[in-house]
Parts: structure tokens; sequence; C-alpha cells
């Protein structure tokens, strides 16, 4: 299927491991040029070098994106590179602090979940917007997750999550008229090489086991690249009428009914 991609120029946060190297990996096999960011240099530019073997476009900029500046570099530079921006990916985020109760959650521990997950997508989104509309429209794509979709998890990533998907529908919505669509996707348990769920299996096999049993119908762990496969057909043309959409990738593991 052609997914019209070809010579598009996307930037993807969090690039340099599992979800987020996926959909670069991804963008770039469908034609896509790319800026790819992520704090540990190191992994990202075997990220952009693998890409670049492969035939590839890309460009790394390291970078904290919870800082001030990181996010305009990031967008700044890609346009700078590519002459221009069709496609916002925004990846980034995480969970800690894990396993916290409520009355256990600290302050920090709140504002540490929300500038993980929640201001980088709004900053590099807000950046990337005037490109967009610049080229006659785009697709803005957040990673959320099942967890913002009904409860499970600890309070402040649930709360950060849920968050996520109310900015994808408010901004699918506000930005229509430019012809930028806006969705999210919702992975579940997602399993790679030094992810969070391949840590505890090797730290308790068999309660992940049971888990997984317990847990996902279909009787596995996710993939990066299953989620990635959703994300660039939800970049590409093949999309062109899906936004304000939010779609779980998880499995049968989710519970909600919408």
């Amino acid at each position: 299927m052609e997914l019209g991609l070809t010579g598009k120029v996307a930037v993807i946060t969090g690039a340099s491991r599992g979800i987020g190297r996926a959909i670069a990996l991804g963008l770039a096999a469908e034609g896509c040029r790319l800026g790819i960011a992520a704090r540990g240099e190191g992994a990202l530019n075997a990220v952009a070098e693998e890409i670049r073997t492969a035939g590839g476009e890309a460009l790394a900029v390291p970078g904290d994106l919870t800082l001030p500046g990181s996010a305009e570099r990031l967008v700044a530079r890609t346009v700078e590179a590519f002459g221009g921006l069709d496609i916002v990916v925004n990846n980034l985020g995480g969970s800690a602090p894990a396993n916290k109760s409520f009355m256990e959650t600290e302050p920090k521990d709140w504002r540490g979940v929300v500038a993980l997950n929640l201001y980088p997508a709004v900053e590099t989104s807000r950046l990337a917007v005037p490109h967009l509309r610049r080229r006659g429209g785009g697709s803005i794509v957040i990673i959320a997750s099942i967890y913002g979709r009904e409860g499970g998890g600890y309070a402040g990533y649930n709360a950060v999550k849920s968050a996520l998907n109310s900015l994808s529908k408010s901004l699918s919505r506000e930005l229509a008229p430019d012809n930028v669509r806006v969705n999210a996707v919702a992975p579940g348990s997602i399993l790679f090489p030094g992810g969070s769920w391949d840590r505890r299996r090797q730290a308790d096999p068999a309660g992940i086991a049971d888990f997984v049993q317990r847990e996902i119908p279909l009787g596995r762990f996710g993939t990066p690249e299953e989620v990635a496969n959703v994300v660039v057909f939800f970049c590409s043309e093949r999309a062109s009428w899906v936004s304000g959409a939010c779609l779980p990738v998880d499995g049968s593991q989710g519970r909600s009914n919408i």
C-alpha cells in the first residue's frame, strides 16, 4: 500500500529506543526525512546512523525536552536541515516514579511526571504548527497509553496520559481548518530490551508470565514495531479523514468500551 510519505519531514521525540526508535525506523522506511530527539546522545546517534545506513535521512538532535529551549532547537534544526515540517510524533514519556500510591506521591513526583509527559508534547506541537500550516497541513500523533483511557497504573501516570488524550482531541478540532490532523495512540504493555517490562520479567519471570496470561487476551506482550505500524498509518495520506481518534494497540488488554 502506497502511504504517500516519501519526502515528508517528521520530528520524533524520545526516539533513541523502544517505541520511538521503531517509529523512526518505520517512517524512514516509508521515505520520511527525520529530526529525532532524546536525552541519550549515543543511542540517538546510533538510530540516526541505522537510518542512514538503510538509505534514509535523519538528523539527531540530542537534548532534554523537559528543559526550556530543547523543543525549539529540535524543530528549528529539523526545518533548517530539510526545508519544512509535515509530521510530529510526540513519543517522549514515562511512568517514573512507579508504584507509589496517591498519598505516597510527593509534589516533586507530580511535577516530574507532568514535565516528562505533557509539557514536551505541548511545546513541540506548539512550535511545529506554524510550519505545518505553511505546508498546507500535516499530522501530529501523540503516544498516550491505555491507562489514559481507563483506570490502572499510579495516579500521576493516569492523570498525564489522560491529559494527552484530551490534548489530542482539543488540537484535532482546533487545527482541522488548517488541514492538520491530530490523533493519539494508546499502547498497552510493550516489551523491548531494556524497557520496564523487560526489567520486570527478568526480576520476576513467573509473576510476569502470570500477568500476561491474566491481563492480555492475545497472550503476549506487544512489540514497538506493532505500535509504530499504527503511527505510520496515522501519519500517512491513507488516514486522511482520521483525526481526533485514540487507537489502542494493546492485544485487547484494555477494558474501555470506547
